[in-house]
């Protein structure tokens, strides 16, 4: 492969020999001769005129055409620089620099057709030129050449001089694919890389927060790379490009019309162009031609400043421009250097022939534009006098102020003479060369001026390092500038409005004042240019499917979300203790419920609760006042205090439910309801369950009496709620309730109690109602006897209301939240105390109170009496039943008779005076059948009973 790539380079070589190179090179240059030779690459022309070479006869070398006023000036840069150096007595004394300066006219194939006279004079021991014809003759080596500008001309100039490493410095190449030092080993460059630009575009795209852009770039090796970088940059920002066109300044007009269509039917108002000028110039003209003017140019360095766009008749449609230019160096006798040019004074720049006749729209003799003009292939110019004032006519060649290009020329100029300087003060034995060595300036060649150039660094005019080592760019450093139309002239001014710098420590700087910015070349408010429109606060950004990201709907934040800032792509969580307002734009703090003691609901329970302690601590006045009444000692009254005591401490204890809970009130709230329950229904079970026991005795006995004592019934009671007691403190020690926050709930925080067990708390519940449902079948047996001794009915029907409360509790419980949880609970207490309080004892205190002819003794016997009667007598007609079977069965007289008599009698005494029986007169009952006669002593029942 290589073998091959050289013989076709000797076959171009020899092939420039035989036709128009035989002079080595394009016959238009600027040359001088010198000890040392330069080369330079210039696009002193826009670009090619097209001709079909239809090959009829030999070819002729394509004509330039677009006369390119900033590339003559560049030019004169680099030949000033250089007579500057050679009047130097400092840089490079005794050695004179010459040059030889081409014409690249844009164009690939003329860069190359230049570069090939620069390899044919160069001595390269590879290629033996020498034997074919005598190429070298007396003119020295080309040792360094400047250029090209283009990236695509600079990237085929590359590739050839890399071949033989002849260094090659251009001023305007940014393509960062000349960054590749493995491919390109002889390309250095005094201009920051593409890659740079693209984020430097990017910025400030996000800066002006646009995100639906049309993205232009040229197609080549300048445009490919930098609009790909740039995509990569828009990316990362998410932003996007709604149509993306590589062009060319060869392009046909009806592909140009179809571009302008797809930009105007495009919503995207900015459009980012990375292209050089001729290639844009096209699309300008048709823009310009349909008057669309309501779309914002974002231009890269390479057509910022062009003078093929940056026309006064373009401003309407390209006015506002927002363009990258590079930092602007100071030449000092630049500008009189410029203003010296003249035909006459510059035979050695043939260049200057044809900037004479631009400038002033004349021709010169002996010029070929007057031939021309007399055939009639032109149109007329009258002949030049040599006697125009240069400083008369405004072009881009005398625009000196921002000398962004022709500086770069300048140091690339300087940097050369640099290293050709420390080759000159090369000491022996510390060189770059094989051990140690220096080379010769008389005789120094093109790779050794490539080394030193490799190793060079130095800090140019405007602060900046300069050096060409493996992997080193330039800084980049970008003026943005702002197209506005000159109130004077109406010509186009380039307004500076902000910079961008990237330094590898601080990293990439980007400062624009927006005030100094005119859009579209007159108004000030910055133009929209996204896909959808913004999202107001308390929105964000939806998807739509089948639509870029940028493509957006605006959804509402959902409740609990908010966003503060417009075009949010997510809403933000409101923290814990927060929670959205209407329009989801910010948060406000929840507000803090529970079972107050100043809401109306709370006070009404607290109101509850004090008025059945109220009620019950009256029961229990009542009680002590008249505790030695047969009422009360029936009712069991040491039990009963006991009971009532219970019910205080049932009603108090939901008072602990109500407030803002804590932590020792969760822990206090469900054992005191407990136990104080427990020992509630532990009073109202033994009181009901030892009347039963001693009703059913037929006779009590001293066993009875025993263990129906007072200590049995207290021993019973403490044991019952013992167990109760036990309950709360292994719940306490294993899971303890907490106070509990709960921002579940929309708006409001609930400060609850955990309950840190709910099977301790059902084991509570659940041992609360077995002892109530025991205490309920006891009743409900029991429902029969004396109402002095047990309201049996009364106590039945408060554990039915028992039962229902605390039925309908657990699911109430489970199914509320918040502060009504506790509400739900206190109610259940309320009511249970309430029902047991009120069947009990509401019945006693009213005969105790407004019916005290019925708490005598008397009565109380009486209603003793008539159950004891009842009881007897359904004995005795089971026995006399019993009897009449018997008698039948052996035919006695006794069954005839019509009535039978049973005589009761108590303790064994069958013989009574006649006025004890009368006194002691037996009650008597008819049944139809007989009578039965009842005798009943009440000495057990006032010991034992009445207690």
């Amino acid at each position: 492969m290589k073998f091959h790539l050289k013989f076709y380079l000797y076959y171009l070589v020899l092939l420039g020999f035989s036709g128009v190179i035989s002079i080595y090179g394009p016959h238009q240059r600027a040359q001088k001769t010198g000890d040392i030779l330069l080369g330079g690459l210039f696009p002193i022309h826009f670009g090619v005129a097209s001709k079909d070479q239809d090959l009829a006869a030999r070819p002729m070398s394509t004509e330039c055409v677009r006369y390119n006023f900033r590339g003559f000036r560049w030019l004169q840069s680099m030949i000033f620089a250089i007579e500057e150096i050679n009047n130097s007595s400092t840089l490079l004394p005794n050695i004179t620099l010459g040059y030889r300066i081409f014409d690249t006219c844009n164009t690939v194939s003329k860069g190359l057709e230049a570069s090939l006279s620069f390899v044919a004079q160069n001595k390269i021991d590879s290629i033996n030129l020498d034997e074919f014809c005598n190429c070298t003759g007396n003119i020295p080596s080309t040792i360094a050449v400047v250029g090209a500008s283009g990236s695509a001309v600079s990237t085929a100039v590359a590739d050839l001089l890399g071949l033989f490493y002849i260094p090659q410095i251009s001023y305007a190449s940014s393509s960062r694919l000349l960054s590749n030092k493995n491919q390109y080993k002889s390309f250095m460059r005094t201009i920051p890389t593409d890659e740079y630009q693209a984020i430097a575009m990017a910025a400030v795209i996000d800066h002006f927060q646009w995100n639906w852009v049309i993205a232009i770039a040229s197609d080549d090796e300048y445009g490919r790379p930098g609009i790909e970088k740039f995509e990569n940059e828009m990316f990362h920002r998410d932003i996007c490009i709604d149509l993306n066109v590589l062009i060319s300044q060869y392009i046909d007009e009806a592909e140009i019309r179809r571009l302008v269509d797809r930009i105007e039917n495009s919503t995207a108002k900015v459009i980012a162009v990375f292209a050089s000028g001729p290639d844009i110039e096209p699309l300008i003209k048709e823009m310009v031609k349909r008057n669309v003017t309501d779309r914002i140019w974002l231009a890269s360095e390479a057509w910022a400043s062009s003078s093929l766009v940056a026309k006064p008749e373009y401003l309407d449609v390209m006015g506002g421009t927002i363009g990258f230019a590079l930092r602007a160096g100071h030449i000092p006798g630049f500008k009189e250097f410029l203003q010296q040019v003249h035909p006459k004074k510059s035979s050695h720049n043939e260049f200057v022939r044809e900037f004479w006749e631009e400038t002033f729209n004349c021709y010169l003799k002996d010029s070929p534009r007057n031939e021309d003009s007399e055939n009639g292939s032109t149109s007329f110019r009258p002949l030049c006098t040599g006697e125009e004032d240069i400083a008369s006519v405004e072009t881009p060649y005398l625009d000196y102020t921002h000398l962004r290009i022709s500086y770069n020329v300048y140091v690339a100029v300087y940097a050369i003479a640099q290293a050709l300087q420390d080759i000159l003060t090369c000491t022996p034995g510390k060189g770059l060369f094989a051990n140690g060595s220096c080379a010769d300036i008389r005789k120094v060649e093109a790779w050794q001026v490539l080394k030193q150039l490799r190793h060079l660094n130095f800090i140019n005019s405007i602060r900046e390092k300069v050096c060409f080592d493996n992997g080193s760019e330039l800084s980049a450093n970008y003026t943005i500038i702002n197209w506005h139309r000159s109130p004077e002239d109406g010509s186009v001014v380039f307004k500076e409005v902000g910079y961008y710098s990237i330094h590898n420590k601080n990293g990439a700087q980007l400062s624009i004042d927006k005030t100094e910015i005119l859009w579209n070349g007159h108004l000030t408010e910055v133009p929209f240019s996204n896909c959808s429109e913004e999202c107001e606060p308390g929105t964000r950004k939806g998807i739509i499917d089948g639509k870029p990201t940028c493509c957006f709907e605006c959804t509402e934040c959902s409740d609990g979300e908010f966003s503060d800032h417009k075009d949010a792509s997510v809403c933000s969580k409101c923290p814990n203790n927060s929670w959205s307002n209407g329009n989801h734009t910010s948060c406000f703090l929840k507000e803090i419920e529970f079972l107050s003691w100043t809401e109306p609901f709370g006070i009404a329970l607290a109101l509850f609760a004090v008025l059945g302690i109220l009620l019950t601590a009256f029961v229990l006045g009542v009680f002590v006042q008249f505790r030695d009444t047969p009422i009360v000692k029936a009712s069991n009254r040491e039990l009963s205090f006991i009971l009532l005591f219970s019910l205080i401490c049932c009603f108090s204890s939901s008072l602990i439910f109500i407030g803002e809970p804590q932590d020792w009130t969760c822990r206090v709230r469900q054992p005191a309801f407990g136990i104080s329950f427990v020992l509630c229904i532990s009073c109202i079970l033994i009181k009901t369950n030892r009347v039963l026991l001693v009703f059913e005795a037929k006779i009590p006995t001293s066993l009875h009496r025993k263990w129906w004592g007072l200590n049995l019934q207290f021993l019973l009671v403490f044991l019952f709620t013992f167990v109760q007691v036990m309950i709360c403190v292994v719940w306490l020690y294993n899971a303890p309730p907490g106070s509990y926050k709960n921002y579940d709930i929309d708006e409001i925080i609930f400060i609850t109690c955990n309950e840190g067990s709910m099977m301790a708390l059902g084991f509570l519940i659940g041992y609360t109602c077995l002892l109530a449902a025991i205490c309920f079948f006891f009743a409900f047996k029991s429902r029969k006897l004396p109402e002095n001794f047990t309201e049996a009915k009364f106590i039945t029907f408060s554990m039915l209301i028992f039962f229902i409360v605390w039925i309908s509790f657990i699911p109430a419980y489970f199914s509320t939240y918040g502060k009504f949880v506790s509400a739900v609970e206190v109610i259940a207490i309320l009511a249970s105390s309430f029902s047991l309080l009120a069947c009990i004892f509401f019945n006693k205190v009213y005969i105790i109170l407004l019916k005290p002819s019925r708490n005598t003794i008397e009565e109380v016997r009486c209603s003793t009496a008539a159950h004891s009667f009842k009881a007897a007598a359904k004995a005795t007609l089971r026995h006399s039943s019993a009897s009449r079977k018997r008698s039948s069965s052996v035919g006695g007289s006794s069954a005839s008779s019509p009535a039978s008599s049973v005589s009761m009698k108590t303790n064994g005494n069958e013989t009574e005076s006649s006025s004890t029986r009368r006194h002691n007169q037996k009650p008597r009952v008819s049944f139809g059948s007989g009578t039965v006669s009842l005798s009943l002593s009440f000495e057990e029942a006032r010991k034992n009973s009445v207690k």
